[in-house]
């Protein structure tokens, strides 16, 4: 019943990291400059900051299945575009039809995991749900590389056209009918209020500061590990490390909260110490420190992930839950854009060193800034 949402979670992982990864390296015409390449990488995450808190409203009006059916046969559409047109301009098109269809699929799939799950096994599904997408941020780069190998970038859009027909079929087929809920009015007071609650915050900016930390993992580790006299296959499997980690702990860290053996504030506090601890040994020189950094880095990221959209699951009333999982799911896309572009900053004006302990630093201080609110709240 919840196969297919976990597919879907893939299908976005991997179509977002597959591409992204190897657009510089076989595009033909369509990619003349750095930046161009640039927009180009853009358009996806962009079109999800904007319109996945939409989607996420959408889903509550209309109902999640058919939010996330819509959402897989545009991702399909979209990417079937370029791979039957393979012209420059049905790229820039393909790729802003991608984003827009994953900022539908995405919030709807994560709202249905907790539909269809009673609340003592929300740990267990979300870890599942984020299994799926750490394997597809995993196998993206790989596979990609490999389909734009053998049959260049049309390729990859065709198995990634074929990926979500199948996936919007599956669901079609085996995702029960989830109606509506009533609601009552909401104004956007209300909705501002709800949101700048510690109760949606305190794991929302976790989820986002978990995002943060592992983007600059993957996109930085590799620049420590050249400096270190590392090749690129090195890096390329500490960086794999990294996914691999995030990927075994999820589940565990969500069975691990269903059973009461960890609780979502401290799994929430360990998880951010523990990347903060990842890239204070990113600072260190050396394969020890990018390994090291990998691995706590994975394992942070990986605790956080289940525990903040569970413990969003548990406190959101249920016809609100596709606005609260878009609105936590744009959080995440402002992590995955704003620690890069801070750690790059930092390092800019001093060192990659410097940028690491800016993130670190900020990421310690999250629990006791969570204490904080929660306290104050009462």
């Amino acid at each position: 019943m919840t196969a297919p949402l976990y597919a879907a979670g893939f299908t976005t992982a991997f179509g977002a990291h597959g591409i992204a990864a190897n657009l510089g390296a076989d595009s033909g015409d369509a990619v003349t400059s750095l930046l161009v390449l640039g927009g180009l990488l853009a358009l996806y995450d962009g079109a999800e900051v904007v319109l996945k808190p939409l989607f996420g409203t959408v889903a509550d009006r209309i109902g999640a299945r058919l939010v996330l059916l819509g959402g897989l046969v545009a991702f399909a559409v979209a990417s079937a575009l370029y791979a039957l047109a393979d012209s420059p301009g049905w790229l820039w098109a393909a790729r802003l039809g991608q984003g827009a269809a994953a900022s539908a699929f995405s919030p709807a799939a994560s709202a249905l995991v907790a539909r269809l799950n009673p609340a003592a096994r929300h740990g267990r599904a979300f870890g599942s749900y984020g299994f799926h997408k750490s394997v597809g941020y995993t196998l993206g780069p790989l596979l990609g590389g490999v389909l734009v190998w053998a049959g260049g970038l049309r390729l990859l859009f065709t198995v990634l056209a074929v990926l979500g027909a199948a996936v919007a079929v599956w669901a079609l087929v085996v995702v029960p009918v989830v109606p509506p809920l009533p609601r009552a009015r909401q104004t956007l007071l209300d909705l501002a209020r709800r949101l700048a609650d510690p109760v949606f915050l305190v794991p929302a900016a976790a989820l986002a500061g978990a995002t943060a930390a592992l983007s600059v993992g993957v996109g930085f580790l590799p620049v420590s590990g050249a400096a270190a006299g590392l090749g690129t296959v090195a890096t390329g499997a500490a960086v794999s490390m990294l996914a691999a980690c995030a990927a075994v702990v999820q589940p565990r860290a969500g069975r691990a909260l269903d059973a009461g053996r960890i609780t979502v504030r401290g799994g929430l506090g360990a998880g951010l110490l523990l990347a903060a601890a990842g890239l204070g040994c990113a600072m260190l020189p050396g394969v020890v420190g990018v390994l090291l950094g990998a691995s706590l880095i994975g394992v942070g990221t990986g605790l956080i992930t289940p525990l903040g959209f569970a413990a969003l699951a548990a406190t959101t009333p249920r016809e609100r839950l596709g606005q609260t999982m878009g609105a936590a799911e744009l959080g995440r896309e402002l992590g995955d854009a704003g620690g890069p572009l801070l750690v790059a900053g930092v390092a800019a004006a001093a060192t990659l060193t410097y940028g690491y302990g800016v993130l670190a630093v900020l990421l310690a201080c999250g629990p006791v800034l969570a204490a904080g609110l929660l306290r104050r709240r009462g």
